[in-house]
Parts: C-alpha cells; structure tokens; sequence
C-alpha cells in the first residue's frame, strides 16, 4: 500500500504525539510526501514548536525521526502529470494541485484531512480515522 502523506498529517505529527504521528510511525505502508511538505514545515517551524511546547531540539528530532519514515518525492517525477493534476484539483484548491500530481505519478491514494481533496473523485483520499479503522481491521 502507498500513501501520498499531506503535510498537514505531517505538522499534526510535529505537534503532538497523536494517531498521524502513531500510524507515520508504525503502519507498514509506504509513505511519500513532496518537497512542499518539507518547504511548508520549514517556513512555519517556529509556529509549529510553540503549538508542540517542544525546544528546538525536540522538534529537530522527531521531524528527522518522521521524515526517515517520509519518501520524499522528486518533482522531475511528476511533471508530466502537472495538467492532469491541474484540470483535476486547480478549480478546487491550486494549493493541492501538486499532492494530485505526485499520486498520479505515483500510483498512490492520499492521506489527508482536507475536505478540497474529498471534492475531487480521481484519486481515492484516505481521511486519518479512514487510516485507523483500516488498520483496526487488518
């Protein structure tokens, strides 16, 4: 099983130790993100600690402990597929418009509690208690 992992399980991960830390962490799937995910997260790092309540240090260390776990994709890889992505998800959210394309590259489903990905019917979307009750069952 492949997952695209939306940076915004990835920062609820930074935050706290919750269910998106636990299945990064644990389920035995293969996890992919795209360089925005790493871009974003640097950009909000000091917003990120305070909501964490963690030193510097801290954060340093589970962000590199989640990213081992992390793919990160290549975006060469996925220029081909940037139109498709766009007619796709450009109407809804053009923020999302690159995790379309990295799953259509990748033959992945994505991870993501962003209602704009519920909005298209290409890709299949994985909401984070979709994730839970799949793993409860397996």
């Amino acid at each position: 099983m492949r997952f695209l992992v939306d940076t915004n399980r990835i920062i609820a991960a930074l935050i706290r130790d919750s269910v998106s830390r636990r299945i990064i962490f644990h389920f035995n799937a293969e996890l992919i993100t795209i360089s925005l995910a790493e871009e974003e997260i640097r950009k909000h790092k000091e917003e990120i600690i305070t909501k964490a309540k963690v030193s510097e240090a801290e954060f340093d260390e589970i962000y590199h402990q989640l990213f081992e776990r992390l793919t990160i994709l290549n975006q060469d890889a996925v220029k081909r597929y940037r139109d498709k992505a766009r007619a796709i998800m450009d109407p809804i959210d053009p923020d999302d418009t690159q995790f379309i394309a990295a799953a259509l590259a990748t033959n992945a489903e994505i991870w993501s509690d962003d209602h704009h990905f519920q909005q298209q019917k290409k890709i299949k979307i994985w909401r984070t208690k979709d994730v839970v009750q799949f793993i409860e069952k397996s």
